[in-house]
Parts: structure tokens; C-alpha cells; sequence
């Protein structure tokens, strides 16, 4: 099952707003269609918008009087995560010529398959040597094929644990305010088979006290020169217990998450999305009326407290002093 592809002249993409109640595919005709499904996260997961950026591209060369316009309010659609807009600059470096485009987008969809498949053995292997087999992993958010085109990242890596059989248990956290852990994280993880248990976000930091887990996946939106890591919301609690309790703290995620043009995480601008997801859960209210709220959408763990950074091509040792800077991408697995 693929998130998100082109088919006859359009984009056809799973609606996560949808899941888990029911599976539903939309056909995005329309550049303003797609913007739409990006902001209220029809589509979400920094790979799969990096994919869904250079479809973009290629749907407004096929339909739009005025691409370029068009093309900036894509790159624009959510600030944080860097796929979006590398996905964008890749496929519109090859205008005006729509096949050139297209041929770059399906080239960085290809890409994605094949680099989710690598960060899961790399993943894989890196735990073999930092937990013991089986392993429980802790996770937040979806990082799975729902944020990719396939399989995922973090959850790409939990899905290569648990083909090898070394996979005990995946404790996944609800994730505030939209759920995606537990609308999500949980879902695929039944479609696999895997073992799961569905976590509260405030409880995840005492479960790695109490050592109810071997190491702690997440993914990223972005990742500054020097390792500090913009994820979901709640990664930053997680990482401070997981650094407590002595469990290792592992962000996985392909190479194009990687910004060196961020020297650190100050420098990541953080969306915030309003209250009324905090307020409200699917249009049923929770809070007083007029209630005001804070909803980063996410946060920045910096990489002191992060164990390693693990990429479609290399591991970057942070609890070594190494930095994504210093350590050279090698080749697939």
C-alpha cells in the first residue's frame, strides 16, 4: 500500500484524517487541493512531503496559467518540516518542460521506497547492538508508511525488527492533540501483526523510569547541522526521560531531513496550528467556549540528549561526538 502516488494525471493519496475509521483515497487534481490536504494533514510525515511537494510541482506545470505562483504557496503549506520544500525545489529545478518535472518527482517517490528500506536495517542493526533481543521500542507520533510512501521511518525500523523476530512489544504514544499515534502508529502496527500497546503522552517519560523499554524511535522534521532534532510535540519530554533512565534516544530519518543550512535547533521555525485542535477532538468541544491555547505542533531536542541519528545512509554517532556534519553518508543497504 502506498500513502501517496500519481496515477492518470493526478495525485491520489490516503486521507489520514480519515483513519483509523476507514480508508479512504482522494484524487488531488488541483494545486489548491493539495495545499488543502497538507495543512489539515490529510498527508503528514516529512518523506511523504517531500513526495507530495515535487507531485505538486508537476501538477502545477500540467494545470496552472501561473506555476510559480502556485509553487511558492506549496513550499509554503507548513513551515517546519524541510521535505516539503526540498521536495518542491527538487522537481521545479526542471521547468518549464512537464515531463522533466514528473520524471523528478517519480524519481524522489522511487527514492523514498528505496531509502525507508535502508533505515530500516540500519536501524535495525544499530539496536542489536544497543538493546537486547527482543526489544520493546517506545515511539510518538506516526513515523510509519503513512508518513512515507512505504513502510516509514522509525516505524519503518520497528517493522524490520519485527520481520527479523526481534521485536518484543511497540508502545506507542497517543500523541496530542490529533492522536496520530493512536489513530495511526496503532493501526499499521495491527496491519503488520506487531505486538503494540497504545500509550498516554504524560506517561511515557515514567514507563523509561519504571523500564518498560530498550530504547526510545522517533522521526524528524528536521535536523539542524549540529543534531538537534525538530519532531511531533512530546519528543522532547521523551527524550529527557529516556536520557534519565539510561535508555538509548534514536531519530530516524532519510538524508533529506538533514538541513545543514540550520546550524542549530534555535533556528527552526515551529508551527503553531491554533487552538481549536486542542480545544476540541474531531469538532466535539472539550473546552470551555473562547478558551484560549498554545499548540506547537512540534519540538526541538537538542543533541545532547539524543543517542544516534540513523538515515537511509549512515549512522551519526551524537553520544560519540560525532555530528551530521562530521560523519560522511556512506551506501544504502
Amino acid at each position: 500500500m502506498r500513502t501517496i502516488d500519481w496515477v492518470d494525471g493526478a495525485i491520489e493519496l490516503i486521507d489520514q484524517t480519515r483513519l483509523p475509521d476507514e480508508l479512504v483515497t482522494l484524487r488531488i487534481e488541483t494545486v489548491d487541493g493539495l495545499i488543502d490536504a497538507i495543512r489539515r494533514l490529510a498527508v503528514r510525515g516529512a518523506p511523504a512531503l517531500g513526495v507530495a511537494g515535487a507531485l505538486g510541482v508537476a501538477l502545477a506545470a500540467a494545470t496552472c496559467d501561473d506555476p510559480a505562483e502556485a509553487i511558492a504557496r506549496l513550499r509554503a503549506a507548513r513551515p517546519t518540516a524541510v521535505n516539503l520544500a526540498w521536495g518542491v525545489d527538487q522537481a521545479a529545478a526542471h521547468l518549464p518542460g512537464f515531463d522533466a518535472v514528473l520524471a523528478r518527482a517519480l524519481e524522489i517517490r522511487d527514492d523514498d521506497i528505496a531509502a525507508c528500506r535502508s533505515m530500516g536495517e540500519y536501524g535495525a542493526d544499530l539496536l542489536a547492538e544497543l538493546a537486547p533481543v527482543p526489544v520493546r521500542i517506545m515511539t510518538v507520533c506516526n513515523t510509519g508508511g503513512l508518513a512515507a510512501v512505504e513502510r516509514g521511518t522509525a516505524l519503518g525500523v520497528v517493522r524490520t525488527l519485527h520481520e527479523r523476530g526481534g521485536l518484543a512489544e511497540a508502545l506507542a504514544l497517543e500523541t496530542r492533540p490529533l492522536l496520530q499515534g493512536a489513530r495511526l502508529t496503532t493501526w499499521e502496527l495491527a496491519r503488520m501483526g506487531a505486538p503494540h500497546r497504545l500509550v498516554v503522552d504524560a506517561a511515557g517519560p515514567y514507563l523509561l523510569a519504571r523500564g518498560h523499554a530498550d530504547a526510545v524511535l522517533i522521526g524528524a522534521d528536521r535536523i539542524a547541522a549540529n543534531g538537534d532534532t525538530a519532531n511531533k510535540i512530546g519528543s522532547y519530554a521523551l527524550a529527557l526521560g529516556a536520557k534519565r533512565a539510561g535508555v538509548p534516544f534514536i531519530v530516524v530519518a532519510p538524508e533529506t531531513t538533514v538541513d545543514t543550512a540550520t546550524p542549530t535547533g534555535a533556528a527552526i521555525e515551529i508551527e503553531d496550528r491554533g487552538a481549536a485542535e486542542v480545544v476540541s477532538v474531531k469538532g466535539v468541544p472539550l473546552a470551555p467556549p473562547g478558551t484560549a491555547a498554545l499548540n506547537p505542533a512540534f519540538d526541538v531536542t537538542p543533541h545532547e540528549l539524543i543517542t544516534a541519528i540513523v538515515t537511509d545512509r549512515r549512522v551519526v554517532r551524537l553520544d560519540r561526538g560525532e555530528t551530521p556534519s562530521s560523519v560522511p553518508p556512506g551506501p544504502r543497504r
